[in-house]
């Protein structure tokens, strides 16, 4: 998956509350890449209430 945060439809809506804020803290840089596996990782720590999850949305 590929995140962009300057293109994210969420943009300054729910930056605080997402996990690409808060674990990968890629909101100035560019685009980067998550893999199947750390996605599916996040996802289950969200669901656990670990970490904010992915808000990012095209």
């Amino acid at each position: 998956m590929m995140i962009d945060c300057q293109t994210c439809t969420m943009r300054e809506i729910s930056c605080s509350d997402c996990v690409v804020t808060v674990l990968l803290n890629i909101t100035t840089a560019p685009a980067s890449e998550i893999s199947k596996n750390q996605l599916s990782a996040i996802s289950v720590l969200s669901e656990k209430g670990l970490i904010p999850p992915l808000r990012y949305a095209k």
